[in-house]
């Protein structure tokens, strides 16, 4: 569970906004203290789950013809690369493959034994949409997962982009969790806009917790014009 309802506005990557929370709830067949157990041990860890709103169809329940895509294309255009190059899909972590698995490694807080749907997991820096399926978490290794050393091909060329924001404070008041500000500057500042989008008139919506966050971006600075509870 996260606080982004749709696609929007989600970090590209694990990690990159730190702060953002999320819980892990296992359906009632998988709720078993023994099956966390260790866990605790561990800083991070590795969530093996499903692009599921690239179903063909929708969101609707997963069945073994919208697991696989039909219809699948070889290369893809990174956003990263301002959506002009194309590249090999398994050269990139476009969420657009032949079967939409994803990979993120998240910083666990801690495992709540005592939740009604317990045992839940916390973490913090997930990229995931609210609702996503998860198949498998598997504990963060650092003698095994880290590659200090690694190249990273056309990534390596690319500098970190990022954005000033600016929320003023009566638009900042209006947010009705404070506690989330912190994550809702963390992914803004990453500019959730396509690449290939840069008209500073343009007024974009962002779904975060509970709320619609509109806001303009221009010279390399995004300004949050208003924050309301979405009905």
């Amino acid at each position: 569970m996260t606080d982004f309802p749709e696609k929007f506005g989600i970090p590209r990557q694990s990690g990159l906004a730190d702060v953002l929370e999320g819980r892990i709830v296992f359906e009632p067949q998988f709720r078993s203290r023994d099956a966390v157990r260790g866990l605790e041990g561990f800083s991070h860890l590795w969530l093996i789950w499903e692009f599921s709103a690239n179903r063909r169809g929708g969101q609707g329940a997963a069945s073994a013809d919208c697991i696989v895509r039909q219809a699948w294309q070889p290369t893809v255009r990174p956003p990263r690369l301002g959506g002009n190059a194309s590249m090999g899909v398994f050269a990139t972590r476009s969420p657009f493959r032949p079967n939409p698995i994803g990979l993120s490694c998240v910083e666990l807080v801690r495992v709540d034994y005592e939740a009604a749907e317990g045992p839940v997991i916390h973490v913090r820096g997930a990229d995931l949409m609210d609702g996503t399926p998860i198949y498998d978490i598997k504990p963060y290794i650092k003698y095994a997962d880290s590659r200090p050393h690694a190249r990273c091909g056309y990534v390596d060329a690319l500098d970190e982009r990022s954005l000033k924001v600016v929320i003023p404070k009566e638009v900042s008041a209006a947010m009705p969790d404070p506690s989330k500000l912190p994550a809702l500057v963390q992914v803004l500042s990453l500019d959730p806009r396509p690449s290939y989008q840069n008209d500073p008139e343009r007024e974009y919506g962002l779904s975060f917790a509970g709320c619609n966050v509109r806001f303009v971006v221009a010279d390399g600075v995004l300004t949050v014009l208003s924050i309301s509870p979405e009905r």
